[in-house]
């Protein structure tokens, strides 16, 4: 499983943890690329190596045809990423980041949701830290995101309503939100940006992990400080995990997940069914329902949700919008995986697709539903024919590929 794990010493803002993933292997042309999806006009992305005090690292500046960026709501930013031709899980990381900026700049400020103007976060150049951000851990395939104790300033900082105190509310409410650890720094200075926070708050897990670290990547930011003011990512495998390009057949494969759940007393079936439709497409790694008897004797239901670490925080968001939920727990837990690969066989209705699980040396054929149900209704045998036909043949191994992508792709293991 590959993690990333943010040492943040000197904070974090947008443009240092871009930099960052940057600096560790992701492709500039590529970021540029997804970048140019958005359909924003006059952005381009200063990319330049550079040091602060002695460290080398990457640093992004976003040049934008603003000179005076609009006041944009949440559903203005919500448009422009969801017009875009990005991936839907890009999407659903990036929206989700700034929902939950909006949640608490409502809190903050005392206003419904609705009625939060994003002023700095709302420019195209916070739109392009954010939703880079998200490009860069989907092509990094990282799938989960730690993050060390956050340093916190002092002083006061120019915002768009005024001089406001340091940490910055929105600030402070975002790291409150998920309990985050900080430490003061006695300088007059802001270390972490309300970008920087909701990054965080919406993907990391604050605890430094067991890792083997493959990468190290440097962000730099734009303020000179006494100290060299980077933003460090480590990027690796969890310790226990076999790196992808090194695995043996029956290795299992050691990962974290998170367990959400919320308990439902007034929710129709069409709605449940429409919210495990939303959550799946959210990128949940499983979504299933259990019988509860609630207060006031109640039939209801309690909704599960498992998730990876760095997409849990869009899910539970998911659970609020989508069912009458008012609050959603949550819980990590461990998890053991059988490699698996994608593959397929020649049977007599013709070649279909299979996974392969590995374990103790040798192989398991693992039928695909959808594969053996769409020839089932095509010719109107029973599903069970076809799976017999699919465990009797042989695996193709010409066909054969590695499919690291399978952890989101619905499969079995979860």
């Amino acid at each position: 499983m590959r993690v990333a794990y943010f040492d943040c010493y000197s904070g974090i803002s947008g443009d240092m943890a871009l930099g960052a993933l940057l600096d560790a292997g992701l492709d500039a042309d590529l970021l540029r690329a997804e970048i140019h999806r958005l359909g924003l006009p006059g952005v381009q992305l200063q990319i330049e190596r550079s040091q602060r005090r002695g460290l080398a690292g990457t640093h992004v500046i976003v040049k934008v045809g603003e000179n005076r960026p609009p006041t944009r709501r949440l559903v203005d930013i919500e448009a422009i990423i969801g017009a875009s031709s990005l991936d839907a899980a890009i999407q659903e990381r990036a929206i989700g980041v700034f929902r939950r900026l909006g949640r608490v700049e409502a809190a903050v400020h005392g206003i419904p949701i609705d009625e939060v103007h994003f002023h700095e976060v709302g420019a195209i150049d916070a739109i392009v830290d954010i939703v880079g951000f998200a490009i860069g851990l989907h092509h990094l395939g990282i799938t989960a995101c730690y993050a060390s104790s956050l340093p916190m300033g002092r002083g006061m900082v120019e915002t768009a309503h005024g001089s406001l105190p340091l940490p910055a509310p929105a600030t402070l409410a975002l790291l409150a939100e998920v309990g985050a650890p900080i430490h003061h720094v006695d300088i007059a200075s802001e270390l972490v940006t309300p970008t920087g926070a909701a990054l965080l708050a919406s993907t990391a897990t604050f605890t430094r992990p067991s890792m083997q670290i493959h990468a190290v990547g440097i962000g730099l930011g734009t303020r000179e400080l006494p100290w060299p003011n980077t933003l460090r990512l480590w990027l690796g495998e969890m310790s226990g995990a076999t790196p992808s390009g090194d695995r043996h057949p029956g290795d299992l494969e050691e990962g974290e997940s998170v367990v959400l759940e919320t308990n439902l007393d007034d929710a129709t079936p069409e709605e449940v069914a429409f919210a495990m439709e939303r959550l799946f497409a959210a990128g949940a790694l499983d979504v299933f329902f259990t019988p509860a008897q609630m207060k006031k004797n109640r039939p209801g239901l309690q909704l599960t949700v498992v998730a990876t670490p760095a997409m849990a925080g869009a899910l539970a968001h998911a659970i609020l919008r989508e069912t009458t939920s008012l609050g959603v727990r949550f819980h990590t837990v461990r998890r053991l995986m059988c490699p698996r690969r994608a593959s397929a066989v020649e049977t007599r209705f013709g070649r279909l697709a299979v996974k392969i699980k590995m374990i103790d040396g040798g192989e398991i054929v693992c039928p695909e539903f959808e594969e053996c149900a769409r020839v089932a209704r095509e010719r109107n045998i029973s599903i069970r024919e076809v799976y017999a036909a699919v465990l009797a043949a042989e695996i193709s191994d010409a066909a054969d590929e590695v499919s690291d992508a399978a952890e989101t792709s619905g499969g079995p293991a979860r």
